[in-house]
This record gives C-alpha cells, structure tokens and sequence, in this order.
C-alpha cells in the first residue's frame, strides 16, 4: 500500500504545507500552490488526441500562433501541459535526450505559471511547447508514436513482475521489458511503484527526475493516461544507452536494505536538530558513495523522519552548486560557455536529482521510501572532489555589497544576473536573505530570468528545485538554495530562449 494518495500529497507540498512554513501567499508567488481558482476549472478535453497532435505535428514557425488562438478561443493552460506532455511521450517514448529533457520542464513551467500576472501566465508554458517542438522537428518525430499497443506476456509466477522487469531492462530487452509492464496488473500507483526497481538499478539523473515527472503529469492528464507516461521511464531504463551493466548500487542498495532491517521496517516520525541535518549533508557532500548512503540507511533504520533524511540530502546538492568551480575549458558549448554551471552541472544534477528522490520517497511504498533516500544519498555523494576551496558566497564578495534597501539590491541583483557574474549574484542574494527582506520579490527577480533565458533544457526544472526547497528547509538553510539558484540564473544570462520574443509579443506583453 501506499503511503499516501498522490493527490493528497500534491495538497500538502503545493499548498498545505508549503503555506504552513511561508504562508499562502508566498507559496502562490513562488509558483508552488496547488492550482490556481481559474484554471483549476478546466478539465481534460475529449480532444486531447487533437490538441497534442497539434503540439506534435505542426511547424515549429506556425506552433505559437496556433497556440495562442487555441488559449483564446478558451483552452486552458492545464490542457496544453496535458497535451504536450502526450505529443512529447509519443514523439520520443522518453529515449531522445532533448525530448526527455523538455518533458521534465512541463510541470515546472505550470508552477512557475501560476506565480506570474494571468496575461503573462501563458509564457513559460508556450516558452517550454516551443521547445518540444523544435526537437521534434529536429529530430525528424513529428509522426511517430512511441506508445503504439504492445502485447502482454504471460507472467513468471516465481519472481515478482517488477523483478522480471528489471531483468529484462537490465539485459536491454526492451521489447520483453515493455510486454512485461503491459502485463502489470495493479493501479497507477502500484505500477509507480513497481517501476521503482529500474529507477533504482542505475544511477542517472534522469531516470529519477523523468520518473517524477512522469508521476506528477498526471494531475494535468489524468490517470486513465498512467501507462502513457510510466512507459516512458522503461524505455529510458531499457535503452543501452543509459544502463550501465553491473553497477555498484545493484549490490550496495540490496545489501543496506537487508543489514539494517528495512525491508520488514515503517518509516519512522523522529526529529532531528539542524546540527544533525547539516551533519549528514556535510557527510553525504563530502564522502564517499558507500559510506553516504550507509548513514542515511542506518538514520532511517534509527526511525529518523524521511523528510528531514531528504532535506539534508538536498542540502548537500546547493552545496555542490555553491562549491562548482565552473564548467572547464573543453567541456565548454556555445550555450554553456567556460566557467558555466547551469545545465548539467553537478550540483544542478544533483539538486534536482535529490529532488525527484525526495518526491518518489513522500508517494513510495516502505520499502520503495527506504531504497530512493539510501539511493539519493548514494547519487549525490562522491562529486565533491573538483570542488573550489571556498564555496559562494565568498565572505570578500558579501562585505561589497553596501546597500542595505531591499529594491536597491533587488537592482543591484539584476545587473549581476545581466553580466551573469555568479560572484556578485550569490553575494547579494546572500546579502538580502541576511537582512530579512521579502523573499518574493528576489524569486520574482530570478523567475523573471528562468523565462526568459534558455537554461541550457535546466531553467525551469532548477527555478522549480530551489522554490521547493526553499519552502520546506529550516530557516538555518533556507537562503543558501537563494543564492545557489542567484548563481545558475547569472550563469546562464545572456542566452535568449528561443520562442519567448514571438510568445510575448503574441499576447501583447
């Protein structure tokens, strides 16, 4: 059984929750309540087929425009999430790294609609559609379908399905792996959960972030459309591709398990102090694979509260990113030049990694709870060995930012997020959180900038992570996901995101 229904559980991240720790106002204004009054009304049309046909077939140059008269004559903006995440399924069937990608901004883009003006609402969705639609284009989909009918397969009744289906996607069987979870039998949530043991066979931080994201799409296009979307997920985890034969978290997260007595165990309510978060975040930052995800095993084995085993685990990534000494010399791109880390850096990985664990653990059976965090822990362990000496904000950085009037660096932030100096974005970010100004008005700043710069396929994923974990850290830890996010944003400046120009000027922004 289930921990908690998923919709429940949306309630209490999206807007219970969230609104007990910084009010319902400030969860709305970050882009974090549950649903908004006036599109909560829309429910999925009958041409949903239609309308992501659209999405899927029509010239990226013609996309927009189509779009905009579709929201005119009355779609809602949960109907083009719905769509485009069917039109983004069957194009790739979650194989494409730019289509998966784009898929995993979707829901992101909706929360981060829901915190603008209801005329400029529209823009990070038709921002993220644009997107989509150019790597279908590119990647010559634009009538493919991925989700064609596949025949079941009778079952071993000696093993569990989700066992079989490991197998299968560890042997790259793809074929046998997708005839086997069209035999699964159970609800939405217990297929969720049979997919579990594929997320955590490997790790890529992009077998959890899609699997999340493939979960939390379906209170945009409902559960009738469950297997559309987990599908994704084991055709990721069957490609070669992304599945790394024999690794090590196959023996290391089994072997946990079984030492500290989890797989008969409950996850425990136990509270902790924010020494021993930032103890294990430090652990977890600073040691090895092994030794990390032993400590978080042997927490929850103590009955420590999974929410607070995560928020340090989360900690421990916007450390990663403070500490990045940048993206070297020959790794650099055009969109991710030398000294860059937006996109697929390590701590943007890792943060948003941690984040998707966080979310699967909160909806996971016990067992399934215990395996995400041990894997987190592991996932997110082991990459502090290229970190800077010093972590930002540097202490040098901080006492030159004068002003103390929260607009002025609110200016001030602008400016360092148009020169995207990282060291002047993280030292004034730093500088308005330690004088308790109105933390809405810097995410609005950095919101602004997760729109309207391209990211690198991360802005909105990350912009998302951040606002999350800001809402649900101690106050101790709260501003340092501020300045992590106030960095990335200045990294990826001065990178236009394809599509907004002609999104904005379509409605009269």
């Amino acid at each position: 059984m289930l921990q908690a229904h998923r919709r429940e559980f949306l309630k209490q991240v999206g807007g219970g929750m969230l609104a007990v720790l910084i009010g319902p106002a400030l969860a709305a204004d970050l882009g974090l309540a549950a649903d908004d009054n006036k599109d909560d009304k829309a429910r999925i049309p009958a041409d949903l087929a239609h309308l992501s046909e659209l999405i899927q077939q029509t010239s990226t140059q013609d996309l927009l425009p189509a779009l905009d008269k579709k929201l005119k004559n009355g779609t809602s903006l949960k109907e083009l999430i719905a769509a485009g995440a069917l039109a983004n399924a069957r194009a790739f069937g979650g194989q494409d790294y730019n289509g998966y990608h784009s898929f995993m901004a979707l829901c992101p883009s909706y929360g981060m609609a829901m915190a603008l003006p209801e005329k400029e609402r529209p823009l990070p969705i038709l921002k993220v559609l644009y997107r989509i639609s150019t790597h279908i284009h590119g990647a010559h989909c634009a009538n493919e379908d991925h989700l064609d009918r596949v025949e079941p397969v009778k079952l071993d009744d000696r093993t569990s399905p989700a066992e079989q289906m490991r197998e299968a996607a560890r042997a790259n069987n793809l074929a046998q792996a997708e005839q086997i979870f069209a035999s699964l039998k159970g609800t939405p949530e217990q297929t969720y959960d049979d997919v579990q043991l594929l997320i955590q066979d490997d790790l890529n931080v992009h077998r959890v972030v899609l699997a999340w994201r493939a979960w939390e799409v379906l209170d945009f296009i409902g559960k009738d459309h469950a297997r559309d979307m987990l599908r994704q997920t084991v055709r990721f985890c069957s490609d070669r591709r992304h599945s790394g034969q024999g690794h090590p978290i196959q023996k290391t997260l089994p072997r946990l398990l079984e030492a500290y007595k989890l797989l008969s165990a409950k996850p425990g309510s136990k509270e902790v102090d924010d020494a021993w978060i930032e103890k294990v975040a430090k652990t977890v930052y600073s040691d090895n694979r092994e030794k990390a995800a032993e400590t978080v095993a042997a927490a929850l084995a103590d009955g420590v509260d999974p929410n607070a085993i995560s928020e340090a685990i989360s900690l421990a990534g916007t450390m990663l990113v403070l500490g990045d000494p940048g993206r070297k010399k020959e790794w650099a791109a055009p969109n991710k030049p030398e000294g860059s880390v937006h996109g697929d850096s390590v701590g943007v990985h890792a943060s948003d990694a941690a984040n998707g664990w966080r979310h699967i653990a909160k909806v996971a059976s016990a067992r399934n709870t215990f395996a995400s965090l041990i894997a987190a822990a592991y996932h997110t362990a082991g990459q502090a060995g290229q970190q800077m000496g010093k972590s930002y904000p540097l202490v040098e950085d901080v006492e030159k930012v004068e002003s103390k009037d929260g607009e002025k660096l609110i200016a001030a932030l602008d400016e360092a997020l148009r020169g995207k100096d990282q060291k002047r974005a993280a030292a004034v970010a730093s500088r308005y959180g330690e004088l308790g100004h109105d933390v809405k008005a810097i995410f609005a700043k950095l919101r602004e900038y997760a729109i309207s710069e391209d990211g690198a396929l991360h802005a909105e994923k990350y912009y998302n992570t951040v606002s999350e974990e800001y809402g649900r850290s101690r106050a101790k830890f709260r501003g340092l996901h501020v300045v992590a996010l106030a960095r990335v944003t200045a990294s990826a400046g001065g990178q236009p995101a394809p599509g907004v120009t002609e999104a904005r000027r379509l409605l009269g922004l």
